[in-house]
């Protein structure tokens, strides 16, 4: 079973960046697509950004412009960019396993343990 390792979390002030990493325990980037989720206490989760096996990239209305997700295949690492940081994308912020279908992502079971991002002054 491939393990997911989440990294770079911290306390940020507003207008900020950070970079989170996610790196895998097997070589799957080349054949499976990635998402990096966050949740906020209280809410749901959701789905912030997802690229697809061949680099093809989608984000939430609410970072676009502002994260962006990439990956190094030969590390095994998927990155999320993030800047412009706003006290809203204060959450816990995990990646996810899944699968890319026309122009969607679709998670699965597979988490990794989530890193804390706090934006605050």
């Amino acid at each position: 079973q491939v393990q997911l390792v989440e990294s770079g979390g911290g306390l940020v002030q507003p207008g900020g960046s950070l970079r989170l990493s996610c790196a895998s325990s097997g070589s799957i980037f080349s054949i499976k697509a990635m998402g990096w989720y966050r949740q906020a206490p209280g809410k749901l989760r959701e789905l912030v950004a997802a690229i697809s096996p061949g680099g093809s990239t989608k984000y939430a209305d609410s970072v676009r412009d502002r994260f962006t997700i990439s990956k190094d295949n030969a590390k095994n690492t998927v990155y999320l960019q993030m800047n412009s940081l706003k006290p809203e994308d204060t959450a816990v912020y995990y990646c996810n396993l899944g699968s890319w279908r026309g122009t969607n992502y679709y998670g699965s079971g597979s988490w990794g343990q989530g890193t804390q991002v706090t934006v605050s002054s």
